[in-house]
């Protein structure tokens, strides 16, 4: 079966550039796992889909599916990083001097695009995991790297103090927009954009918020660490005393030990 066309850009952005594989490549088994699979989960519940559908779908053998892919949820990670790997390799220096609000804005939309073949097969698969609750801290940590590398194709850092808050917020701005994008069919999408800008705009007071306690609260933890500091270097000098009474009472006991 022959693969999804690349989507159209939206209006105002550059289309991530493609690149050809060589003539007389080997197909990549992984990609025809993972498009196989959202193949199948555009139009079948995502529960009655197997890993043998799969294979069969993508041509494969269920031998070298189990080589490739242990789950169905594994397959949802390719699928996340194969987007990912796109909307890198279409990242370019054309925002560098731009607020980091806008290039995380470019970042989510051409992600969109990238995503645009596959929207019939995400929204039921979003609706799905919703009654999914033991799947959510394997989805949201998914997301959460996926959300490191999209904010470092933005320029943004994600390490110190304030790093997870920016991942987290990264994961929840995304899915409460591709809620909106779901049901957006104006070509120009101009509900998920708008549903975009407020949600970056949410995402922006709660860092401030958060940068604020951090700098308030810098007092309180200086104050208990060195608390912390104090009572490991007391328990280390305790058991030194207590190292060197042990050695006193056995030198007492065997005075043969002393020489």
């Amino acid at each position: 079966m022959s693969e999804p066309m690349a989507p159209e850009p939206a209006a105002g952005r550059k289309a991530a550039p493609t690149k050809s594989k060589p003539a007389g490549a080997p197909p990549d088994k992984r990609r025809l796992a993972v498009e196989a699979l959202m193949r199948l989960a555009s139009d079948r519940p995502w529960s009655d889909i197997e890993i043998a559908d799969v294979a069969h779908e993508a041509g494969i053998s269920l031998s070298e599916m189990r080589d490739l892919f242990p789950s169905k949820g594994a397959m949802l990670e390719g699928f996340t990083r194969m987007i990912d790997k796109i909307v890198i390799e279409g990242t370019s220096e054309d925002l560098v001097g731009e607020p980091a609000r806008e290039r995380i804005f470019d970042v989510i939309m051409r992600r969109l695009d990238a995503m645009t073949p596959y929207r019939d097969a995400l929204r039921r698969i979003a609706w799905a995991m919703r009654g999914e609750v033991a799947s959510l801290p394997a989805l949201n940590r998914m997301a959460l790297n996926s959300a490191r590398y999209m904010l470092a194709a933005a320029g943004v850092p994600t390490e110190g103090p304030l790093g997870f808050v920016k991942l987290q917020g990264f994961v929840l701005a995304e899915a409460n927009v591709m809620q909106t994008w779901f049901e957006d069919d104006d070509p120009t999408l101009a509900k998920t954009m708008a549903r975009l800008d407020r949600e970056l705009g949410r995402g922006e007071r709660v860092l401030e918020r958060a940068e604020d306690v951090r700098r308030l609260t810098a007092p309180f933890r200086a104050f208990g660490q060195a608390l912390m500091d104090g009572r490991d270097r007391m328990r280390r000098r305790a058991a030194r005393q207590e190292e060197e009474r042990r050695t006193r009472e056995s030198e007492r006991e065997d005075p043969a030990a002393a020489i």
